[in-house]
């Protein structure tokens, strides 16, 4: 009886692909995104490679082809992802000299257009950059908020040279309260929408009552005040 030809022996390189369709791109891409969603749930130190491999449904070995290890996979999402959108805040200050309202305008809509496009992105942030010993603090300050926080805090100050806002705003907390409006809500929203009626909030309801606080604080508007679109 004759035996059935042996099997090639596999050769060295990448690993045999996943059965889904997709190129290597889609695969890596699908791999990225996996690792945001389970490490904006669970935390980065508490996600196994091995874990991002099966939402991805791809192998281990595929996953080590295309990052090698976690801190690989960690510096890909930071290069790939984080980085593009902290430079996407700044986009509406860059355009040239402008109010600091209409910077204030555009910056929030920035972080509202990004929240609501990148859901993982707040619980991300609360777990890998506001909790001590986050592995995403450390880009942040070095690399991702620097430029666009100094830039911040320089508008406030000349706004109050200008004796445009008020003297008793601390320019250098000025990006931390507008984070704390916009990305805070975001975050918490299992809790908030637990305890109030709010299906009727949305996006723009949030950006509509950042702003409100922001531009007019809990004075209430006089009529010559333009409401806020």
């Amino acid at each position: 009886m004759s035996r059935p030809p042996a099997s090639p022996p596999r050769r060295r390189g990448r690993p045999a692909a996943h059965s889904g369709p997709g190129s290597a791109a889609d695969v890596r891409a699908q791999l990225l995104q996996s690792a945001l969603q389970l490490f904006a749930e669970q935390g980065i130190a508490a996600t196994p490679l091995s874990q991002i491999a099966r939402k991805a449904q791809v192998t281990p070995a595929l996953l080590h082809y295309y990052f090698g290890s976690k801190e690989k996979l960690v510096e890909a999402l930071v290069e790939e992802h984080l980085l593009p959108l902290s430079a996407q805040l700044g986009l509406g200050l860059a355009s040239g000299p402008r109010t600091l309202r209409e910077a204030i305008e555009a910056l929030v809509g920035n972080i509202m257009d990004l929240l609501g496009a990148n859901p993982w992105f707040p619980q991300l942030w609360v777990r890998e950059v506001l909790h001590e010993g986050g592995q995403l603090r450390h880009y942040l300050v070095q690399r991702m908020a620097p430029a666009l926080a100094l830039k911040v805090r320089d508008l406030v100050a000349a706004a109050q040279a200008r004796g445009e806002i008020n003297a008793d705003i601390e320019p250098r907390l000025f990006m931390v309260s507008l984070i704390g409006l916009t990305v805070f809500p975001f975050a918490a929203q299992p809790v908030w929408r637990a305890i109030y009626p709010a299906d009727d909030i949305t996006p723009q309801t949030l950006r509509k009552h950042v702003l409100a606080l922001l531009l007019h604080g809990l004075e209430p508007r006089s009529p010559s005040t333009a409401p806020i679109a």
